[in-house]
């Protein structure tokens, strides 16, 4: 699959190179495709598998499209890219609505919005209403997201929205990472319960200074 990903920091770039070793093709999108150091990285990691290019080119071509900007940039790359291009298109939002203010003293993070909206939410309002938007990935930090498929223990990575066939895509994307366990939670409101964790995933990190850790659902 071509795979659009809107963003390349890096949570981009974790997203890219393990995309690209489970078989798929990446158009990186960002606001400077030119730059020495990310051609640099994608002659290192990707080859010709991957390929940078404006926020709009990215997300025409990808047949699936992830966003993870930093959230106060994500409605303005999403304009970039142009509206018509996510519609009728798996739409992955990686982002958290952090206030950009950065953790405290003691590791704690703070949003933006929340308990009456989410990221999720916002997204698909920003988007027209055919672009399906999946909420995934955003409870934990870009160290965790590809799992070991050995791994002893199956952590569970959470995801809502409001279409099942778009779950049931990114599920199986989610399969090809190593997440054996995915839960659906819902409709893209349960975004206000999900994104939250990722507070936790990093408070916990923070305190213990460990970073591969991840939820599991005991059932």
């Amino acid at each position: 699959m071509k795979i659009g990903i809107l963003g390349s920091g890096p949570v981009g770039l974790t997203l890219t190179e393990g995309l690209i070793m489970a078989g798929h093709d990446v158009i990186l999108g960002t606001r400077n495709p030119s730059k020495e150091s990310l051609q640099q990285w994608i002659k290192k990691k990707g080859g010709e598998h991957v390929t940078a290019l404006p926020f709009r080119e990215a997300a025409a071509q990808g047949e699936l499209l992830v966003i993870c900007t930093n959230w106060s940039g994500t409605q303005k790359a999403i304009e970039s890219a142009g509206l018509w291009n996510f519609k009728n298109k798996v739409v992955v939002d990686v982002t958290n609505p952090l206030d950009g203010k950065g953790p405290d003293q003691q590791g704690r993070l703070s949003f933006s919005i929340g308990h009456t909206n989410s990221a999720g939410e916002q997204l698909q309002a920003w988007l027209p209403p055919d672009a399906h938007v999946v909420k995934a990935l955003s409870c934990i930090g870009h160290e965790s997201m590809f799992r070991h498929q050995t791994e002893q223990e199956t952590p569970t990575m959470f995801i809502c929205g409001n279409k099942r066939a778009a779950k049931a895509a990114v599920t199986t994307l989610l399969n090809e990472m190593g997440w054996k366990d995915v839960v659906d939670m819902g409709t893209i409101e349960m975004s206000r319960n999900i994104e939250p964790l990722s507070i936790l995933w990093y408070a916990y990190g923070f305190r213990t200074g460990t970073w591969s850790h991840a939820f599991r659902l005991v059932k």
